[in-house]
């Protein structure tokens, strides 16, 4: 099947599980890349989880959104044979990306030090939970105890309340988004050198780094900002900043001149000078309440056709429902549809990014465990049918 995108010809040996190593991977595939996806035996711990609890014909919802555009084929990495198996791959692979615990992948034999002997122009990705040394290197990595530890959830949240993590995996995504820009800067400066290199991501680095301006305004403050009474959603900003309450839902105003705003929806009180700024900390929830208060008395289409108009930032605050049907995400082609082998029509999110000269396409569902293992194992390893069938009959 001819591959489509920009990365076609890359080769991606992907011994990774679970979301963060995945999602990468599956961008990389989006984008042309041949993904080779070695998973153990029982299956990707994916496969045996899923948001919701969403099993459409014994298939995880989870598994399906991180691994379209791969192939599958499950190897007992301790054993001599899938040793030599996944060696194979390797040696013809461009990029290898690992989120095994730190030195998982060396017991195995499979590390850097020894596959960059193997193959000079590997680029070889490992990722973890808070790095591959250090005083936490033998807790449990996972997204939320990463989100935790980066302080981000104070950062969400009323004042008094608990702090808020997010409700999407971040640490997990961010990580997912760092590790393909960096693979891909390992593999252009592997362009000019001719060698590969070792690429160390974690969880809680990607975290801490997302927050740049948040951290470095912290660090000049020397204290933690204080949260919101009312709800504005970031403790840096103050009025009008926020989401608000309209008679049939919700309306988000951005960055605006408290005094410009009142002024365009009536509420004199704060028609002054005094409330030119469009960041007033001191009384924001006061501020905040009054302007929820009128906004309550109009629907969310209203207020978007009386405010857009006299160029206020603000939007419809969609929920999943709506934002499918928003005009603007269809004609971004941002929800997409394609064939599985067993769930049937799965609809899923479109490319955030588009190539004019080498455009994505999906062309592999998520696979089913060990789907692909006659087409590595022939293509990549050498195996003749009689050895295809051995390994098939043991798996």
């Amino acid at each position: 099947m001819e591959q489509h995108g920009p990365l076609k010809g890359l080769v991606v040996a992907d011994f990774s599980q679970l979301a963060q190593g995945p999602w990468a991977t599956q961008m990389l595939g989006d984008m042309g890349a041949d993904i080779i996806k070695i998973e153990p035996v029982k299956g990707d711990w994916m496969r045996h989880y899923s948001y919701g609890n969403l099993y459409p014909e014994g298939e995880s919802i989870s598994f399906i959104s991180f691994n379209r555009n791969k192939k599958s084929i499950a190897l007992d990495l301790k054993s001599d044979e899938g040793k030599k198996i996944a060696k194979d791959i390797i040696a013809k692979a461009d990029i290898l990306l690992e989120n095994f615990r730190p030195g998982v992948m060396e017991r195995l034999g499979l590390g850097y030090e020894d596959m960059k002997t193997l193959n000079p122009k590997l680029v070889y990705c490992s990722s973890s939970g808070y790095g591959a040394s250090g005083p936490y290197l033998k807790r449990p990595g996972q997204d939320l105890l990463a989100q935790s530890i980066s302080g981000a959830p104070y950062l969400n949240g009323q004042k008094g309340g608990l702090p808020v993590v997010t409700a999407v995996g971040q640490a997990d995504l961010l990580t997912s988004l760092f590790i393909v820009q960096s693979v891909l800067a390992a593999i252009y400066s592997r362009s000019v050198t001719g060698k590969g290199q070792k690429i160390e991501a974690n969880l809680l680095s990607s975290a801490v780094g997302f927050h740049i301006q948040e951290i470095t305004a912290f660090l000049l403050k020397g204290s933690n900002p204080e949260r919101s009474a009312s709800g504005i959603p970031n403790p840096w900003l103050g009025a009008p900043y926020g989401l608000y309450n309209t008679s049939d839902g919700y309306i988000a105003i951005g960055m605006n001149s408290v005094q410009r705003l009142a002024q365009v929806i009536g509420l004199d009180k704060y028609d002054s000078e005094a409330y030119k700024s469009n960041n007033i900390i001191d009384n924001r929830d006061d501020i905040r309440n009054d302007f929820n208060t009128v906004f309550k008395t109009k629907t969310t289409s209203e207020w978007l056709e009386l405010l857009l108009a006299e160029d206020i930032w603000c939007s419809q605050v969609n929920s999943f429902k709506e934002m499918v049907e928003d005009p603007q995400i269809k004609h971004n082609d941002m929800i997409l549809e394609y064939e599985h082998p067993k769930v049937g029509t799965i609809k899923t999110t479109g490319f955030p990014v588009k190539f004019s000269d080498t455009p994505q396409k999906i062309e592999k569902p998520a696979p089913l465990l060990n789907q692909h293992a006659e087409e590595i194992l022939k293509q990549y390893c050498g195996y003749s049918d009689l050895e295809v069938q051995s390994f098939l009959n043991k798996t």
